[in-house]
C-alpha cells in the first residue's frame, strides 16, 4: 500500500509525524469526501434526503474511504468525534472510514451559497478552539468549504490537519 504523507516542511514544522501530531491533540482533520463520479456540485433537483439524487461515491471512493479508515486504525488513532456534512458522499466517507458520524450543518456544502460560507466560518473556529489536548476530531466536508477555510485546494479523500487556530500543520491522502 502506498503511503503519501507530505512532510510538514511547507508549513513550518519539518519532520514532525502527522500521526504523532494527531495524538497530541488540539487539532482537526478537515477531510474532503472520497472520490465521486466526475462532476461539480449536484444535479439541479437534488434532495439531501435522497442519496440517489446526489453525486455520490463511486467504487474507487468507497475503497478510498475504507483505506483512510485503515490508515487511522493502523496507527491507533481514534478521533474523539467524526462530524460530517449532511451530503451522502460525506456521510458515506465517514461511515466507511470510521464507522460513525454526526452531521453538523456548518460542514454542509457552501457551493453557490457564499452566505453559508460566511456564517459557517466563526462556528468552525469556535469549535476548533475547544478541541483539547490529547483529542482530535475529523470533519468530513467539501472542497469549497475547505478551500474557503484554509485558502488551499484539496483532492477527494485528502485531509488537512489544522490546529485550534485553523493553521495548516500537514496533509495526507491516508492511502
Amino acid at each position: 500500500m502506498f503511503l503519501a504523507v507530505w512532510p510538514l516542511l511547507a508549513h513550518g514544522q519539518p519532520g514532525q509525524d502527522l500521526a504523532a501530531r494527531m495524538r497530541s491533540g488540539r487539532c482537526v482533520v478537515l477531510m474532503r469526501h472520497a472520490q465521486t463520479d466526475p462532476g461539480v456540485g449536484d444535479p439541479p433537483d437534488f434532495d439531501l434526503a435522497q442519496c440517489a439524487t446526489q453525486r455520490n461515491l463511486n467504487e474507487a471512493g468507497r475503497s478510498q474511504a475504507r483505506a483512510a479508515g485503515a490508515w487511522f486504525r493502523e496507527r491507533g488513532l481514534q478521533p474523539s468525534v467524526v462530524l460530517t456534512s449532511a451530503w451522502c458522499r460525506c456521510i458515506d466517507t465517514a461511515q466507511l472510514a470510521f464507522g460513525r458520524h454526526e452531521t453538523w450543518p456548518p460542514l454542509n456544502s457552501s457551493f453557490g451559497r457564499g452566505d453559508a460560507r460566511n456564517r459557517a466560518r466563526p462556528l468552525l473556529l469556535e469549535r476548533l478552539s475547544r478541541v483539547g489536548a490529547g483529542r482530535f476530531e475529523v470533519w468530513v466536508t467539501h472542497q469549497v468549504n475547505i478551500g474557503a477555510f484554509i485558502g488551499e485546494s484539496t483532492a477527494m479523500g485528502e485531509g488537512v490537519l489544522v490546529d485550534t487556530a485553523g493553521k495548516v500543520m500537514g496533509r495526507s491522502n491516508f492511502a
